[in-house]
């Protein structure tokens, strides 16, 4: 005969993981009925925060509620990241990861207050953007051949601006000094879009940029080369690097939507699957394209498991780039 404690500790042990689920169901019903934050860890102007402002404005749209863009920049994106972590698993405050807080950082910073892996559930990957080289519009060079002369002519007299340490501006010029056997100083700053404007003032002379689309063509840039297999269709005249005679040089960065690790799965398949209705939108395509974007989408698994692969790629990235930072 079973006794009456142990009855009681089958139906609380049964009863238990319903509770949960129950609770779960009730809060993605009720989801959202306040304003959501979607956290940017870069200063406004970039290709971050644009991505951000595209997908916010079109999910406020579908989900009834504000979806409010904050830039929290800071310790090469490692502020806002850390602060979404730690913030309440409920679904009203999201991160715009990016491939530099999310697969670089965590090769860069012996201590990054957050766990790339465990403090977050991906939603989706929402979008990447290739690495393109661009000059100022006025710069004398018309060509990237005739830039990488220069370089290997005068080592150690070009400069390149960037987003930071181990942003992808930073990450993609490592690469290019390597591919290409030069010497060119970087010169970082605290976010893309000061450096841009350093760049287009002729302060720096050149950026493998992932945000400039806008700056080109209201020809304040001048584009050189794109750093993916095929070319971009806003700039059907402008050479890979494979062209250029650089094969293999590919460098972009990604972008994707994180909630805090906890935050339950009904509310995290909702945000899923609206945004892929959101990046699918006519509107919100025009806007990537127009960034030079490639449009993502696809399950929280599939971002999850894009991420790790990530993680361990950018890792030899940063080996190759020798960068490091406490």
């Amino acid at each position: 005969m079973i006794k009456t404690h142990s009855i009681k500790k089958i139906l609380l042990a049964i009863g238990m993981p319903m509770a949960l689920l129950a609770s779960g169901g009730l809060q993605a019903q009720e989801y959202p009925n306040q304003v959501i934050r979607l956290v940017v860890p870069w200063p406004p102007g970039g290709a971050t925060d644009a991505i951000a402002r595209f997908v916010g404005q079109s999910l406020s749209e579908r989900l009834g509620q504000p979806v409010v863009i904050e830039n929290k920049p800071g310790a090469g994106g490692n502020i806002g990241t850390e602060q979404v972590a730690r913030s309440k698993a409920d679904g009203y405050t999201l991160l715009m990861a990016t491939s530099s807080t999310n697969a670089a950082n965590p090769h860069l910073y012996s201590r990054l207050g957050f766990d790339p892996v465990k403090d977050f559930a991906p939603v989706i990957f929402v979008a990447s953007v290739p690495n393109i080289l661009v000059v100022p519009a006025n710069a004398p060079v018309k060509t990237a051949k005739e830039l990488l002369a220069q370089a290997k002519a005068r080592p150690g007299s070009l400069t390149y601006g960037s987003g930071g340490v181990g942003s992808s501006q930073h990450l993609a010029g490592a690469m290019l000094k390597h591919a290409a056997g030069i010497d060119i100083l970087h010169v970082p700053y605290k976010g893309s879009a000061p450096a841009v404007t350093d760049l287009m003032a002729g302060h720096v002379n050149l950026m493998l940029d992932t945000g400039s689309m806008s700056h080109i063509k209201g020809n304040k840039l001048k584009p050189l080369a794109v750093a993916s297999k095929t070319r971009l269709p806003m700039l059907p005249n402008v050479p890979t690097f494979d062209q250029v005679g650089l094969p293999g040089m590919y460098a972009s960065a990604w972008y994707g939507i994180m909630a805090p690790a906890g935050t339950p799965q009904p509310i995290v398949d909702r945000l899923n699957a609206e945004i892929n209705k959101v990046i699918q939108e006519p509107k919100t395509r025009t806007k990537l394209i127009e960034l030079g974007a490639e449009i993502g989408g696809g399950s929280p698994k599939q971002f999850s498991d894009f991420v790790n692969v990530e993680i361990t790629r950018y890792g030899d990235i940063v080996k190759m780039s020798g960068a490091k930072l406490e």
